[in-house]
């Protein structure tokens, strides 16, 4: 069928072109590790120590499993190892801490959270200190035997246990993977991005001359507007299919249902492909497509969740989003990966998803033939 040999030849084209293999097929999974390694999953912050004491003090920070404590041989290295971020707080502690206590942290959320926690600890042991020295006091004993007086009365009281409980529905699973969060709305993006990107090989073709001669052939032009659309759709599947499995076999990431994730991920790559061919028939020449292209990619991805999950907009934004593609396409992910949504739970997301491809290729359509045939 001629069509598909003109989707298979701007398919083809995509694979010679080195710099759009970058962004294809390396970029997005470069950018979902480093947005996963840094912003999804928990953080335990790693705290350095320099300095000993009686033992107690460091104990009782290495049983907290709010933070993780190493120990450093000197200050320096200390204060050079927070400077580069390889620890969120660096702890200088005196013997049997006979002086001060001095704390550095990062300026950071991380190095926030060592403060509060290593707080709590010295207010702890300063507890402990301050009843040694009263049982001491009370009792006429040395401090030694004081101290060993209340660690045993402390390891028979009762403690004050404390549970907390969450009200409604989370926003994102306790068992949510650390790259899983940002995955689909990567996905999103540079399908996108990309489809609209190829626009630029439409304008290539008309520039050289390609597409009239196309025209001259025993073609309709109804065969090489349904060509030059599938190409746009099999660039933004491939890219697709290739995250999905990569983030999968390399990430652990989870698509959900498997029908429901395949069916996402092809009404979005018609979205992108009938977003591409009107671009592709809007603009004369390639430097104009493809910073439109861009600027209007990134502008509704920002709009439609890929930047900032949609759960964090607010109400009036919420509603705004709802006017890209990307936020339907993201509501469904999210329904199908966060919960365990099936097929028929994101049939709403792939009528919007529809109708949006339906328009944007009627239009597409209706612009390239104008081009064609004038």
């Amino acid at each position: 069928m001629k069509a598909l040999t003109i989707a298979g030849t701007n398919l083809r084209r995509m694979f010679r072109d080195r710099t759009s293999l970058f962004f294809v097929f390396v970029l997005p999974l470069m950018l979902i590790l480093v947005l996963g390694a840094a912003f999804g999953g928990p953080s335990t912050p790693k705290i350095g120590v320099v300095g000993v004491d009686s033992g107690h003090f460091l104990d009782a920070l290495r049983a907290d499993r709010g933070f993780r404590v190493d120990t450093v041989a000197r200050e320096g290295d200390l204060l050079a190892a927070v400077e580069r971020g390889e620890l969120a707080a660096g702890l200088v502690v005196p013997p049997s801490l006979s002086g001060e206590v001095r704390l550095v942290v990062r300026q950071d959320g991380a190095g926030e959270q060592a403060r509060l926690l290593v707080a709590a600890v010295i207010a702890a042991e300063n507890g402990r200190l301050a009843s040694g020295e009263f049982v001491a006091r009370v009792a006429g004993t040395d401090t030694a035997d004081a101290m060993s007086i209340v660690d045993s009365v402390a390891a028979v009281t009762p403690v004050v246990s404390v549970s907390t409980s969450s009200t409604g529905d989370a926003l994102f699973p306790a068992d949510l993977g650390r790259f899983s969060l940002g995955a689909s709305s990567q996905l999103l993006l540079f399908m996108f991005l990309t489809t609209m990107n190829s626009s630029v090989a439409l304008i290539e073709s008309r520039r050289l001359g390609m597409s009239r001669r196309m025209v001259a052939t025993p073609t309709s032009t109804a065969t090489i507007m349904l060509g030059e659309g599938l190409g746009r759709v099999a660039v933004a599947l491939v890219q697709g299919v290739f995250i999905i499995a990569g983030t999968s076999l390399l990430f652990g990431v989870r698509w959900g249902d498997p029908p429901a994730a395949a069916a996402l991920t092809l009404a979005f790559a018609l979205v992108a492909g009938g977003a591409g061919m009107l671009l592709g028939s809007l603009f004369r020449t390639e430097q104009q497509a493809g910073g439109f292209g861009v600027l209007t990619a990134l502008g509704l991805a920002a709009l439609g969740g890929c930047m900032v999950p949609l759960e964090l907009f607010g109400g009036v934004m919420r509603d705004v989003a709802l006017f890209t593609p990307h936020a339907w396409a993201n509501q469904g992910f999210a329904e199908v990966a966060s919960r365990s949504g099936t097929l028929p739970g994101v049939l709403p997301e792939l009528g919007v998803l529809s109708g949006y491809a339906a328009v944007l290729f009627a239009l597409g359509a209706w612009r390239l033939r104008a081009v064609l045939t004038r």
